[in-house]
């Protein structure tokens, strides 16, 4: 082609249109890989890693670790573009495809022949019987491309056996409430063969006790190595019945009661229903008998707690967790993480199988959880590897959370430390990278401020700024507070609807929280603002914050403090004639930054003491755009005479109105004219922005 003067060959290689690509294509197709990324980005990641140490050719090679994902890409990308009229004879022509090197069959027969018709591939089924011919050339070049043919000689043998276990996946067979969806379990695997090297399959004994349909073992290659046991009998029937795992040993187990004695022991006498081939694994595991096959734990458990919403495969209920486990746990003083059905699986695995390996689909509340920091301190094992996925790569699942598949190895005990893994989005492709920051309650965000003691007479409850809440808990006021800071649980999930500014005790949902006094203002401000300035996604969903490892500037203190103080949630008020308890009770608002003067006020405030605390300090550039900002706002307040409709809402019946009054008032107003909002709007966009790298850089929260 080199010397056809009729090609034109442009002065580079970015000016290459299409006319040129395709006459190129036959003469360099065979020569060069073409790895669709958002497909298969993790296969072109492993060819160049392995490429590179080996100095061979970019191609995967086909083994037992993953030939039934190259068979599932096979289907999709060849065998669908084949007139097959039988599902069960893609096994066959699959393998006739992978047992050629493109010029004659490395095997003597597998039921079929590759030739070529007209230039394409094409297969004899059934000797003469049937033609099939390929139909989209490119796409056969390009799986192809992708991996090395025929498989090596040792492999090739253990390969055919397996072909009666291979038909095409439904993925609709698998659907399920929090069902593991298959391009998902493709990941799974390939991290096991990252992790546990090659050959695995053949290597462990897998249990997976809580199988359901048996979305885990669909991709395994080696069914004889496979206990699989589920909760409803049902579920076995539709394996059998779908031909699903075929030799894989089956069985119904209630993991979290059967066999579990009164003290908490474990006695497979007591239903017999644990098969003796597994019985006599794990007993040869746990002795640590030369030449037995260790045992690995393949698991997508139940990952909810009581009441908390769905629980996989059928909807929960309250007292849901009251398992034999569940009462053993309960025992063992673990509190919280008793409820979890994915916590209790890991208990009695823990105590069952000591020195298996663990690979589990699951939330991070086990990792990182202040609630399960009891659990953390008798369950220990070394973690191995692992990657996070979005939640909502699972069907019935709600909300925009992470995902683990973290492979742990019981066999060396170690308190869990920092966990590292590589996060995936729905689809499988990669996202980036997470570290997860695993630290005592103690050194936790929720614990740097000591709670004052409420010893004075009982304090109005409030579920918002001016709304008094039903219902509620009495609780004391404390002598000498400013206000209350709702701080909820200490993670990132919780903390955009979980913490608040008040002018008397909070009652919102999962308590938390404490009473503002001038000695604990400058920590209630920090913790204020770190909660509000970083915005919560999928991935940081279970971020715990941290007490700061860095030493806090004094301008960091009040950036910090004003940040706080012009913030939505900032919901401390100056009002009158708020009834409860068969009286009206009045509120006085203690964060007005400004002097009656300043603002233009027709009346006295109640309170000045955030003006004399801010006397004397230093502001930032950004802090003091934000306190302009915001007086023009409260001048503007102080100017206006509103309706009575807004006046009764607000309760704007007292001069010492708090920013919630003031902000919210304004706007209901609506007079755009004199009352602009987008000068304070980019002064705070701009003070935040300045804090947020903060919150990382003096410890708040992990990178």
């Amino acid at each position: 082609m080199l010397d056809d003067a009729t090609v034109v060959w442009p002065a580079s290689g970015s000016a290459a249109g299409k006319e040129l690509a395709g006459r190129l294509a036959p003469y360099i197709g065979d020569r060069f890989t073409t790895y669709p990324i958002a497909s298969l980005a993790d296969q072109f990641c492993a060819a160049i890693t392995a490429a590179i140490r080996d100095g061979e050719i970019i191609r995967t090679p086909i083994t037992p670790d993953n030939l039934r994902q190259v068979f599932d890409k096979w289907v999709a990308m060849i065998g669908s573009e084949l007139d097959v009229a039988n599902p069960v004879d893609y096994a066959t022509l699959f393998f006739t495809d992978i047992m050629h090197d493109g010029n004659q069959s490395a095997y003597a027969s597998v039921g079929a022949n590759l030739v070529t018709q007209d230039g394409r591939p094409a297969f004899f089924l059934r000797g003469s019987t049937s033609l099939l011919v390929v139909k989209n050339l490119r796409s056969y070049r390009d799986f192809w491309a992708i991996y090395l043919r025929p498989p090596e000689e040792r492999h090739r043998r253990w390969l055919l056996e397996r072909r009666d276990s291979l038909l095409p996946l439904d993925e609709q067979k698998f659907k399920g409430a929090f069902y593991t969806p298959l391009h998902i379990v493709d990941k799974a695997y390939e991290q096991l063969v990252a992790t546990l090297g090659p050959n695995w399959q053949d290597r462990y004994i897998v249990w997976d006790m809580c199988c359901g349909v048996g979305n885990l073992e669909v991709k395994h290659s080696n069914y004889r190595n496979v206990f699989m046991s589920t909760l409803d009998s049902q579920d076995i029937d539709i394996m059998r019945a779908n031909r699903i795992c075929v030799g894989a040993e089956m069985f119904q187990y209630d993991y979290l009661n059967d066999d579990v004695t009164d003290f908490g022991e474990i006695d497979y006498a007591l239903t017999n229903k644990v098969p003796m081939a597994l019985r006599q694994a794990i007993a040869d595991a746990k002795a640590g008998k030369e030449g037995a096959k260790p045992v690995l734990v393949l698991i997508n458990p139940p990952y909810a707690e009581s009441g908390s919403g769905i629980v996989k495969g059928d909807e929960n209920k309250i007292g849901v967790e009251k398992t034999r486990i569940n009462n053993l746990m309960r025992e063992m003083n673990l509190g919280y993480a008793s409820k979890e059905l994915f916590v209790q699986f890991l208990i009695r695995i823990g105590q069952e199988l000591p020195n298996s390996m663990l690979a589990m689909f699951s939330t991070l509340k086990y990792v990182n959880a202040p609630n399960f920091e009891p659990f953390r301190g008798i369950w220990r094992a070394t973690y191995l590897d692992g990657f996070l996925v979005h939640s909502r790569a699972f069907d019935g699942l709600n909300g925009d959370f992470p995902i683990g598949f973290l492979i742990w190895d019981q066999g060396r005990p170690e308190t869990i430390r920092d966990i590292a893994t590589v996060a995936l989005d729905r689809s499988g492709a990669l996202f980036g990278e997470k570290m997860y920051a695993v630290r005592p309650t103690s050194s936790l965000l929720n614990a740097w401020i000591s709670a004052p003691q409420a010893r004075g007479a009982l304090a109005l409850p409030l579920s918002n700024a001016l709304t008094v809440s039903r219902n509620p808990r009495r609780k004391l006021s404390c002598e000498g507070a400013l206000g209350y800071l709702f701080a909820g649980n200490n993670d990132l999930q919780n903390a955009a609807t979980g913490t608040c500014l008040t002018s008397s005790i909070y009652t919102g949902r999962n308590g938390g929280g404490s009473y503002v006094l001038p000695e604990n203002l400058d920590r209630s401000a920090i913790v204020f603002s770190v909660r509000r300035l970083i915005k919560p996604t999928w991935l940081n969903d279970r971020d715990q914050f941290l007490q700061p490892s860095e030493p806090l500037s004094d301008v960091f203190k009040s950036d910090c403090l004003v940040w706080m103080l012009f913030n939505g949630s900032n919901l401390t008020v100056g009002a009158d004639d708020l009834r409860w308890d068969d009286r009206d009770w009045s509120l006085v608002n203690h964060f007005i930054p400004f002097t009656e003067g300043e603002v233009g006020a027709s009346g006295r405030f109640e309170s000045d003491f955030m003006v004399r605390y801010m006397a004397g300090m230093t502001f930032s550039a950004e802090a003091r755009a934000v306190l302009d900002a915001g007086r023009a706002l409260w001048t503007r307040y102080h100017a206006t005479s509103f309706p009575r409709k807004i006046r009764d809402e607000y309760k704007l019946n007292r001069a010492d109105a708090g920013w919630y009054q003031v902000r919210r008032s304004l706007e209901a107003y609506g007079d755009t004219e004199l009352t602009d909002f987008d000068p304070f709007k980019a002064a705070y966009a701009a003070l935040g922005a300045k804090l947020r790298p903060m919150v990382f850089d003096l410890g708040f929260l992990p990178r």
